[in-house]
């Protein structure tokens, strides 16, 4: 780990192995601002104007990986992380720590772990209750890809009829969601969102993805996330694990974890595992993602 300037931000802290960096901000956040290989292109998003802004009581999306509370709501998930957080360093790997929210009583934590020999990052989102009283809500872990791209999320295992009867998983839609966008790609093994430039309508979906992935293919990468599953857990809108969210600057690849009580003084946590693959073409067809993805996410 050395900490680094980046983006206009005087303390930002990189964690560097053989093939793949990670910036974590430590002016605001707590919040991964750059992931990818080594001299080559972020798979995050970037917004070039708000980069280096602190202490603003304005939320800014700024780009790159947060942790967020869920159900979304309006004020209580737009609380502003521009202030400076605490990083501490542990072995490969260091946590960002924000002060708690004046407005929640919640405090947001991410361990972060970059493997020392594979391009392979784990991540733990804590949300740490300060209240006396319980608070009942999910972690929200959401990464902002850059554009150009296309975000790829399982459907369970198929099965045929009469054999299966029962649903297998949930499909959450929003009112501006439309599934004739030529955006979507709607299989019967995969869902696909492209992210388009030129498109500036938004477009969202959630899926309860019992594999525990999502991907996004860019920049001749994929970038892969795993989670747990908690097949007892009560996951947030009508119980998904996974959504997908996209306009004409970036697409979001978000994880949920189930919602949880947090005591006063409590705290819940929430695994994310990344791995990133070079040279992956981005896929067009949901035929390419099996034939030449599926191996490579689930192994």
């Amino acid at each position: 780990m050395e900490k680094v300037s980046y983006g206009g931000w005087d303390n930002c802290y990189r964690l560097v192995n053989d093939h793949i960096e990670l910036i974590i901000t430590g002016d605001v956040g707590p919040r991964v601002i750059r992931f990818g290989f080594i001299g080559q292109e972020n798979m995050f998003k970037e917004y070039p104007e708000q980069l280096g802004i602190t202490n603003t009581t304005e939320w800014l999306i700024f780009g790159g990986h947060r942790l967020w509370h869920a159900p979304e709501a309006q004020p209580r998930t737009y609380y502003p992380d521009s202030e400076s957080v605490l990083i501490q360093e542990i072995e490969n790997g260091l946590i960002a720590t924000q002060k708690p929210e004046p407005t929640t009583g919640l405090q947001k934590q991410i361990e972060i772990k970059l493997s020392p020999n594979e391009d392979e990052v784990q991540l733990t989102h804590i949300l740490i209750n300060h209240n006396l009283w319980a608070v009942e809500t999910a972690i929200w872990a959401l990464s902002v890809m850059a554009p150009g791209g296309t975000a790829i999320l399982p459907f369970p295992p198929r099965g045929p009829h009469p054999e299966f009867m029962l649903p297998t998983s949930i499909l959450s839609i929003w009112p501006y969601t439309n599934l004739s966008d030529p955006r979507w790609l709607l299989g019967e093994r995969i869902i696909m969102l492209n992210q388009d430039i030129n498109n500036a309508t938004p477009q969202k979906i959630g899926v309860f993805a019992s594999d525990g992935w999502g991907a996004y293919a860019n920049h001749n990468a994929l970038f892969i996330k795993k989670v747990p599953i908690h097949f007892e857990g009560l996951y947030p809108d009508f119980g998904v694990n996974f959504e997908v969210f996209t306009n004409e600057a970036m697409l979001e690849l978000e994880s949920l974890g189930p919602v949880e009580s947090i005591p006063p003084k409590g705290r819940i946590d929430h695994q994310e595992h990344w791995t990133l693959l070079q040279g992956i073409p981005k896929p067009t067809t949901e035929a390419e993602v099996i034939k030449n993805f599926l191996s490579k996410i689930t192994d």
